[in-house]
């Protein structure tokens, strides 16, 4: 069990670092391509890459009740996080959703202890309370600071405070089918359910799109954004939420922020600004907490 959990932190690790870079990469991805269809098409790939490699192990599938289950939780989880993700992204800074994400395992132990299913001591309460402090920072922060790449920061921040809740909620529904379902069917499945939904809400944009115009840069995001970030890191994360539990691998989001804003500044010129500090030290203290 101990080589099972270090292998599955190491993979968890990994998976931060790719989501930390993915921001960057989506956000270029969405100015290059209408945002919707980039997304649309980045879910599309994975979906069949994922059923594809699911279909070449020749497991069993599961039960018709259970793929079911998991079509319906993936329309939440990969169709109305990812349009969440992608309004978000385009309207505020990459640094500052990465950030609200980052709180993603505050609101899980609140849902945990709002259904009975986790115990909440003092210091998760604290910790609860810090991070949705820091969350209100950045959204809050983002008034009076629009510019070229963040155009709408106040509704942007505030879409990515409702994907976080989305993914948290998405992850809750998903734990106990984790258990029962082989990883890559898991991934599959789910991802379809997301991406069926999400093609007929892109389809204008993507009857739209000039695909020739968005150079070798548009289709590298496009694959990096797809293979990387829904294909690799998503089976990373779901063998995480299998052998650690959803908490303990929602805390691997304490890395994305710093990835995330090194890489913004460093790629997209967004340098950190003092509220993106307060609202990343008030939720990464949260999360220490509520890990303790």
């Amino acid at each position: 069990m101990a080589r099972s959990v270090t292998r599955t932190d190491a993979l968890l690790f990994t998976m931060a670092l790719i989501w930390g870079i993915n921001y960057s990469v989506v956000k270029r991805g969405a100015q290059l391509f209408p945002p919707l269809a980039f997304n649309a098409l980045r879910v599309s790939l994975a979906a069949a890459v994922l059923l594809s490699l699911a279909a070449l192990r020749g497991k069993p599938w599961p039960s018709r009740h259970d793929l079911v289950r998991l079509m319906a939780f993936g329309a939440i989880g990969n169709c109305v996080y990812q349009v969440l993700f992608i309004e978000a992204i385009t309207r505020t800074r990459a640094g500052n959703v990465a950030i609200v994400l980052a709180s993603s395992p505050a609101w899980l132990a609140l849902a945990g202890r709002m259904r009975g299913v986790e115990l909440v001591s003092r210091g998760t309460v604290a910790g609860i309370i810090a991070s949705i402090a820091g969350v209100a920072v950045v959204v809050l922060g983002g008034a009076g600071l629009a510019d070229a790449v963040s155009p709408a920061p106040m509704l942007g921040n505030a879409l990515a405070l409702a994907g976080t809740i989305t993914w948290a909620t998405y992850t809750i529904l998903l734990n106990p089918l984790t258990h029962r379902t082989e990883p890559l069917q898991l991934a599959g499945v789910t991802m379809v359910g997301g991406a069926i939904p999400l093609l007929i809400i892109a389809s204008p944009q993507l009857m739209r799109t000039d695909f020739g115009a968005a150079g070798v840069e548009g289709w590298a995001a496009l694959l990096y954004g797809s293979l990387l970030a829904l294909v690799a890191a998503y089976l990373m994360w779901y063998n995480g939420v299998r052998v650690l539990g959803p908490t303990r691998t929602a805390m691997y989001a304490n890395l994305q922020p710093i990835i995330a804003l090194t890489v913004a500044a460093l790629v997209l010129g967004e340098t950190p600004t003092y509220w993106q500090l307060a609202g990343a030290t008030a939720i990464m203290t949260g999360l220490l907490l509520t890990r303790r």
